[in-house]
């Protein structure tokens, strides 16, 4: 697929003289109602961290063990390097390959949330570590092989230019890598721990959620436009990417949870995940594991409150809201 910018759109194609025009976005007008349906969801369920009383889970934090904690602070960390990346790399660059403005409006849209989705992470740093835990978590987290490999073989693909690819590298980012991250705070909330936390990641999981979504379904139409034996050759990469992606995924979980003893069933669930990706992208599920595999805690987790991360849910129950009243002559006059 070529490049289209529609800021600078050269609307006269066949003037000697080229002149270019903007090109105001008509809602009006859309191409594609996915675009639209997507723009309003994620609009919708805006949020910000600011907003969830963190702070409402110290009783909790307290309680931990120190490996649990290590645990937190590690898969936070991890988290947090994976939206920097989407948010300054993988959404930045796919608005050079849109189809339409409408979508490249998604985009922007997309790459907003994923800052706000990184800098809530920081959010529950200050809240539950001290500045020296943050700090090593940082250095953990810019440091560690696993993490690393997986945060620069997504990049190498953006950095690809190869649109199909591209839009594969992150779906697989949003539904299958951010999953071994997110069993933590999941596992939590199914224990009645940590549960504003919790609430921040089922935030975040909702909004993971419809934009693996919307980027599979972008695939698909490339995809489809594709010959049958192009079709093959991506189908055949694609899967092997998702192996090579499981294989080091394996060895993070690893590396994170085996001091607490839940690696196996974190394993379950990054394949279960794996699968949503492929899914996603209009493939077969590369692992036998289904959702009736996976630890009954997590998938409570995920279900408990009105911040379910299916596609029509709202704000979450969490989520603080101002109240509103009416400004005075004092309002004004105490900004002169």
């Amino acid at each position: 697929m070529s490049t289209k910018r529609y800021f600078n759109e050269i609307l006269s194609q066949n003037s000697t003289q080229p002149v270019e025009y903007y090109k105001a976005i008509d809602w009006n007008q859309v191409e594609d109602m996915i675009d639209k349906l997507t723009w309003e969801k994620l609009t919708e369920q805006f949020w910000l961290d600011t907003r969830i009383p963190v702070s409402n889970d110290l009783d909790d934090w307290r309680t931990l063990s120190p490996e649990e904690k290590d645990v937190v602070g590690k898969v936070f960390g991890g988290l947090t390097l994976l939206d920097t990346l989407q948010s300054e790399e993988g959404a930045s660059l796919m608005k050079d390959y849109v189809r339409t403005q409408h979508e490249e409006a998604v985009w922007n849209n997309i790459q907003f949330m994923e800052s706000v989705h990184a800098k809530s992470y920081s959010t529950i740093f200050s809240t539950l570590h001290t500045k020296a835990e943050i700090e090593d978590i940082f250095e953990w987290t810019n440091n560690n092989e696993y993490l690393q490999f997986k945060a620069r073989k997504i990049n190498e693909i953006y950095q690809s230019r190869d649109a199909l690819k591209m839009k594969v590298a992150s779906t697989m980012l949003e539904t299958f890598l951010f999953y071994s991250g997110f069993f933590t705070p999941l596992y939590y909330l199914g224990n009645n721990k940590l549960a504003n936390v919790a609430e921040i990641i089922k935030l975040i999981i909702r909004d993971e959620s419809v934009h693996g979504t919307y980027t599979g379904y972008k695939f698909q139409q490339g995809y489809n436009e594709l010959s049958e034996s192009e079709q093959e050759e991506m189908k055949m990469w694609v899967y092997n990417l998702c192996l090579e992606l499981y294989q080091n995924e394996v060895k993070y979980t690893q590396s994170i949870y085996d001091q607490v003893g839940w690696t196996e069933k974190v394993k379950v669930f990054i394949r279960y995940n794996a699968n949503k990706a492929l899914q996603n992208l209009g493939f077969d599920p590369l692992f036998p594991d289904t959702a009736e595999d996976v630890d009954p805690i997590v998938m409570n987790g995920i279900s408990t409150g009105t911040s379910n991360h299916d596609f029509f849910s709202q704000v979450g129950n969490g989520y603080l809201l101002g109240s509103v009243e009416a400004m005075d002559d004092e309002d004004y006059t105490k900004w002169l």
